[in-house]
């Protein structure tokens, strides 16, 4: 490693600690400044219903057609239950067939990824940005323009409906 770039690491490591727990979302053309939510254990039971912090914190998964959200039709943002953190907007949302409410696009900065080893196979799970908490997996089998099928535990989200 050359001394320079050697130098421009370090840079980067001292000032982590001070942007340590911000992320920046982009909303239309401009960036804004969003700040992780990070609460104990305790405080989530608190915020959140058994079922959803089972869901959000715990990483399970409801039963198929047991979400309201399932057939939710009008326009407006699906937020997250944990954090109110809009991830999805009601365009984006299709009848996938599989009794999770499903979407083929998030909304810019919304969702984080990881792998998830728990059936075998490889999957990725999906969560929100802001807060962590688990909504679902992604997988490749969903409608045009993007072929991505968001497969979301209705529990882990909240409807906010469009103003007319």
């Amino acid at each position: 490693m050359k001394r320079r770039s050697l130098i421009k690491l370090l840079g980067v490591a001292a000032v982590m600690p001070v942007v340590g727990h911000s992320v920046f979302a982009r909303q239309g053309e401009e960036m804004t400044q969003m700040s992780k939510l990070e609460l104990s254990e305790e405080e989530w039971r608190k915020r959140l219903t058994p079922e959803q912090f089972r869901i959000l914190r715990e990483e399970g998964t409801e039963m198929p057609g047991s979400s309201p959200l399932l057939h939710e039709k009008r326009t407006g943002t699906f937020v997250c239950a944990g954090c109110d953190y809009p991830l999805f907007a009601s365009s984006t949302k299709y009848e996938s067939g599989t009794g999770w409410p499903s979407f083929y696009d998030h909304l810019p900065n919304a969702l984080g990824t990881k792998k998830d080893f728990k059936l075998i196979w490889p999957r990725t799970e999906y969560h929100c940005a802001r807060c962590g908490g688990h909504h679902g997996h992604v997988f490749n089998d969903g409608p045009k323009p993007t072929g991505l099928r968001y497969c979301n535990n209705g529990v882990a989200l909240k409807f906010v409906p469009d103003v007319a």
